[in-house]
């Protein structure tokens, strides 16, 4: 849905909406005179300068003096001709992300996201997914509708929508699925418990889902401190040697898995968790939209 930049209390909820499980984009020095961008065409996007933005977004927020924001990035965006800004918002009630566009005249901007268009919109992503996808995996390898998860494990709404995703794997067996790690840099213990995760499925595919389900379960026990404690405890109550998983996850290796995974989610827009892909198509999950989920696997298995 395109919403008016202009009326300032959208774009705000719009930003608070993914508190605490939106992915910050990767900041770009922008000076304060007007610079371009080029795309992967080799086309040139002219991009609004660092005080441009400033501007507006006073002009925008400069009525809530509890309201403060930071520009994370300004760049070219997949749309040619379009500039995509970044944004982060912060209020007493803490912290989200907000992204717009602008067009190549410095006039107008639009709030929201975009997405493939096209005969097959979401094939692109699709077949992406088929090729990269690392993380453990369950249900037939050749079903025809596989679903990626993007998770981070200490999201409180990855918490809430599992026993969703659980439901819809038990009463549709023939999905094949796949868990990505995609921990968010603002949580103090995701990228650790990732590591975890990972090692855990190199020594029990079986063990590794009884351990997800039991870190989302104990999240509110689990802090900065304990971390390591907790997560060993629960990599042994799952069925590994909790040690071993200990000593995995402190390995280059482990640590380049789930940075490969996350480079993944980010090639295709994810930017908040938990996301799920059904053949490619993004979709969000929560504790309310079995019905939802459970229309577009149906769809997607007579599509394909």
């Amino acid at each position: 849905m395109v919403r008016k930049l202009a009326v300032a209390s959208l774009l705000v909820i719009a930003g608070m909406s993914a508190m605490g499980q939106q992915q910050p984009a990767k900041p770009k020095t922008v000076g304060g005179a007007s610079a371009s961008g080029t795309h992967h065409n080799g086309s040139e996007t002219p991009l609004p300068s660092e005080e441009m933005v400033n501007a507006f977004l006073q002009q925008t927020f400069g009525y809530d003096p509890q309201l403060t924001w930071k520009i994370v990035s300004i760049k070219p965006s997949k749309a040619e001709g379009l500039a995509e800004v970044n944004v982060q918002m912060s209020s007493p009630q803490g912290q989200g992300g907000q992204k717009f566009f602008v067009s190549a005249d410095g006039k107008h901007a639009v709030v929201g996201d975009i997405i493939p268009f096209g005969k097959h919109p979401f094939e692109a992503a699709r077949l992406e997914l088929q090729k990269k996808v690392t993380g453990p995996a369950r249900g037939p390898a050749n079903a025809a509708v596989m679903i990626v998860e993007f998770s981070d494990l200490q999201c409180p709404h990855c918490k809430e929508a599992n026993p969703t995703i659980e439901r819809l794997l038990k009463e549709e067996p023939n999905i094949h699925f796949v868990f990505q790690n995609f921990p968010l840099p603002m949580h103090n213990w995701a990228q650790k418990a990732a590591t975890y995760a990972d090692c855990t499925a190199k020594l029990s595919n079986e063990a590794f889902w009884k351990f997800i389900a039991s870190v989302y379960e104990a999240q509110a026990e689990i802090t900065a401190e304990n971390t390591d404690q907790k997560l060993t405890e629960l990599a042994d109550k799952a069925g590994v040697k909790g040690p071993d998983v200990a000593a995995c996850s402190t390995q280059s290796e482990a640590q380049a898995h789930i940075e490969a995974s996350v480079d993944l989610g980010k090639s295709l827009d994810v930017n908040s968790t938990p996301t799920l892909f059904i053949n490619g198509r993004p979709v969000g999950v929560n504790a309310n939209n079995y019905d939802a989920l459970k229309q577009l696997v149906d769809f997607a298995a007579k599509e394909k």
